[in-house]
């Protein structure tokens, strides 16, 4: 099957420690020439004093007013926000983290051709971005991704890993909001419908 070669970018953040219980990563996927947009969409909606999210930071009421006003500016047709509870325990702290970002990635990818009816082609020429931390630069993250994108499935698609500071993306600093929301699932504040149906965040 051919491979569909318009650049996507995967931003991809975490909430929690990697290997630890209710690690939760969340990823925002979309196509490269929608992300300015997105980003100015999110942006307008901040106070002008605003440099950077930080989830964990700000109170879940101000989060989920901000996601139900996002949900509903113009955000690009067939954009993903996934939310994906960490699986993996086996290796190192790094390669967990990767292993999650692996199978998160994959899941997103299926769910963005869905969204976007792309029935006849893979995707391909996937970009993926983290925040930059100690886990996702280490060898044994780099090693994990590298072989992941030789050979696991869907994955493949990603042509391209990078981490950069999340003050530097909004759709960074919102993939950060999207893995913290999983806190408010476990706090009894929200369940997995809601989320859907509020946010558009989908819950795996």
């Amino acid at each position: 099957m051919a491979r569909l070669n318009k650049k996507i970018l995967c931003f991809i953040d975490e909430c929690g420690t990697a290997g630890q219980p209710n690690f939760a990563l969340g990823c925002v996927m979309l196509w490269a020439r929608d992300a300015g947009r997105a980003d100015k969409s999110l942006s307008d909606l901040l106070e002008p004093n605003v440099n950077e999210l930080h989830a964990a930071g700000l109170q879940h009421e101000y989060l989920q007013s901000l996601l139900a006003r996002f949900a509903q500016t113009e955000t690009p047709n067939g954009m993903v926000m996934l939310n994906r509870l960490g699986t993996s325990t086996v290796g190192t702290a790094p390669q967990i983290y990767a292993n999650d970002v692996v199978e998160a990635v994959k899941i997103a990818a299926k769910q963005f051709r869905d969204e976007n009816n792309i029935r006849d082609r893979n995707i391909g020429n996937v970009e993926l971005i983290l925040d930059r931390n100690e886990q996702n630069t280490h060898p044994d993250f780099m090693s994990a991704i590298a072989t992941a994108q030789k050979r696991d499935g869907r994955f493949r698609a990603v042509t391209h890993a990078t981490q950069i500071d999340s003050a530097a993306s909004r759709m960074l600093q919102l993939a950060d909001v999207v893995a913290y929301a999983r806190m408010w699932i476990r706090r009894g504040e929200e369940n997995a419908e809601g989320l859907r149906q509020n946010y558009k965040i989908r819950i795996v």
